[in-house]
């Protein structure tokens, strides 16, 4: 009976290919259609793709890959693998391990520099002429609160975050260990934060070297990748401080990396918040409603392309 099912699926899904490149699927009955064809595809269970998502670093513009989280589970768009940068590493970390997405937006609504450094006792103007950077020890903590000592195995969702080598230039790719710690040091700031010592290496931010690791969800046999870039407009941001001028320089290596990585992904989002600075966390829940928004007003054309990519593989052998 199982195997009936599945090839009258399998047809109904080769009949929604056809009524794609027909241009039917968008006429008044299309939403009918497209939740019928997705409820069977959803229950090709071993067949359909694995759907990974991708999700860029950009310091607090970041929060918005809480909102595009949001927006697909609601929208039933299941996520089998999870790359991140940054503070895409820290969003996509923390979904991985099993975080419900309410308890990750209150998170995200509540965040401040002072739960995740020691900003509180080293104030930003000092950076200027201090000695010492500050330290992302109070990060790695706050973070297993909510996962503990989780190690990567042991997450709920296969996850992988990058961190750069800043001695040699290296892309460090982790996939195993305490998650938390990779976390971490994901999303180290360089010229803010102390690079982190591990293996006898330096680590510091993942996005000075990939902002956006669309090829590593490849390696981990990702089937469709959506990719989730929080793109900057650098030209609406002042140079004025050691903290801006920092960002600046991220904004810009990270948009010189952008291009090849985002040509690679199957379906990219890029949500409105480009006014939104990499320090801004007091505008958490302004980016997370523009990845509600991004991730909503894009759905319909995420499910084609999953389908239209499945079919083409399955019963067209593209």
């Amino acid at each position: 009976m199982m195997v009936i099912r599945r090839w009258l699926s399998i047809l109904l899904l080769t009949t929604y290919h056809l009524l794609l490149t027909t241009s039917l699927i968008y006429s008044q009955n299309d939403e009918l259609l497209r939740n019928l064809l997705w409820k069977d595809f959803l229950a090709l269970e071993g067949i359909r793709p694995k759907i990974a998502l991708v999700l860029g670093g950009g310091g607090a513009r970041g929060l918005t890959h809480i909102g595009v989280l949001k927006a697909l589970e609601e929208k039933k768009i299941p996520i089998d693998i999870i790359v991140g940068t940054s503070i895409g590493a820290l969003v996509g970390g923390l979904y991985a391990s099993g975080m419900k997405i309410e308890d990750l937006e209150k998170m995200g609504q509540g965040i401040g520099w002072n739960k995740i450094s020691n900003l509180s006792s080293v104030k930003l103007f000092t950076l200027i002429t201090a000695e010492s950077l500050l330290s992302t020890e109070k990060l790695e903590k706050y973070l297993k609160k909510y996962i503990g000592a989780q190690k990567f195995d042991e997450l709920k969702i296969p996850f992988a975050c990058v961190a750069c080598d800043i001695k040699t230039g290296e892309r460090i790719v982790f996939k195993d260990g305490e998650a938390a710690f990779a976390m971490r040091v994901s999303a180290t700031i360089p010229g803010v934060f102390n690079p982190v010592e591990y293996r006898h290496r330096l680590l510091v931010d993942g996005g000075i070297v990939d902002n956006l690791p669309v090829d590593i969800a490849k390696v981990m046999d990702a089937d469709f990748i959506i990719a989730v870039y929080p793109q900057a407009d650098i030209s609406n941001f002042e140079v004025k401080n050691v903290m801006t001028t920092l960002s600046q320089v991220i904004n810009l290596q990270g948009g010189f990396l952008m291009a090849k990585q985002m040509k690679e992904s199957d379906f990219l989002l890029i949500p409105n918040v480009k006014n939104v600075s990499l320090i801004e966390l007091d505008r958490s829940q302004e980016c997370i409603e523009a990845g509600i928004v991004a991730t909503r007003n894009k759905i319909d054309e995420i499910k084609d392309k999953i389908l239209e990519k499945f079919i083409d593989k399955i019963v067209f052998k593209k």
